[in-house]
């Protein structure tokens, strides 16, 4: 293998930018637990010199919302993603409706966390639209104050910020690892050599 293209496809150790609340951690090609295997990872919660708490934007479960919560029409198919290993019994919602959800807390420009439970449950009950507006997670990914920024140090996440937070609420998440690596720039075009599945290769 030439050795140009041999660095290109192994480097992970490139810079990155500072993390803050609304960064997307972008999983390095090599991470192979498979809760972190090619993960985008919204920071919903971050401080310098406190924990860090993130959902995992693009890993999609067996779940449709009406199976885990009782109160959901089951007719209606909203379905549910795992936000991460940590706290399987909490369940949050991402959207972009901040004006129909009595508290929610904006993230980043436009994107929003939480808001009044019930009115959540009536607008999906209601049948309106899900799909880029609202999606849901169940459990979180969560890093100790100052750990997140050793893993950084590590290469284990590149951090970006994307063009627009209302698209990471649709589309293909299946997808999301790659697009989100394609717009870092050329000197990561190495990453997307790397198949999810290493024993694919």
């Amino acid at each position: 293998m030439p050795t140009d293209l041999r660095s290109t496809i192994f480097n992970i150790n490139l810079t990155t930018e500072s993390p803050e609340c609304g960064s997307l951690l972008v999983a390095e090609p090599f991470l192979s637990e498979e809760c972190f295997n090619h993960a985008v990872i919204l920071l919903v919660d971050h401080g310098d010199d406190c924990p860090s708490m993130g959902l995992t934007l693009n890993k999609k479960s067996n779940y449709n919302l009406s199976d885990i919560v009782d109160e959901v029409n089951k007719k209606i198919e909203v379905p549910v993603f795992s936000g991460g290993p940590v706290g399987d019994d909490r369940m949050f919602y991402l959207h972009t409706l901040p004006g129909l959800f009595n508290g929610s807390i904006e993230v980043a420009k436009g994107l929003y966390i939480g808001g009044d439970y019930n009115q959540v449950l009536e607008y999906v009950n209601a049948g309106y639209p899900t799909d880029g507006l609202l999606r849901f997670y169940v459990g979180y990914s969560g890093w100790e104050s100052g750990q997140l920024a050793k893993e950084i140090e590590q290469n284990v996440w590149a951090v970006t910020k994307p063009h627009n937070y209302s698209k990471l609420l649709t589309g293909n998440p299946g997808s999301l690892w790659h697009k989100t690596v394609s717009s870092m720039g050329p000197r990561y075009r190495g990453w997307k050599l790397h198949p999810i599945n290493p024993c694919a290769n």
